[in-house]
């Protein structure tokens, strides 16, 4: 499995996976809705399980992602601060480029 983190994205994860409260535990992306050929996602801190799959990323942060779903497979995640500061997480290789 694939996951992209943007510069902007991990600079902010990091803050948050810096928490005492998130000592030991990790970034996981999920998918909130799915319908059609794409899907809403979602990400807070967790820790994994047997049915999820750790991914390392090239900005240095590990995910957690639920394994053998498609849609997870190949994710981005950014961060922009204008027009409306926040977090987006897409799946450019299932055609989903952001949230609708």
């Amino acid at each position: 499995m694939k996951c992209k983190i943007s510069r902007n994205a991990a600079k902010m994860l990091k803050v948050e996976l810096d928490k005492p409260e998130s000592e030991g535990k990790l970034l996981r992306i999920f998918v909130t809705h799915a319908h059609g050929d794409h899907a809403h996602y979602g990400l807070g801190v967790d820790e994994p399980t047997d049915k999820d799959v750790v991914v390392s990323t090239d900005s240095g942060i590990d995910v957690i992602l639920e394994k053998d779903n498609e849609f997870l497979d190949g994710i981005r995640v950014d961060y922009f601060y204008t027009p409306e500061e926040g977090f987006e997480i897409s799946n450019p290789s299932k055609g989903n480029h952001g949230d609708h």
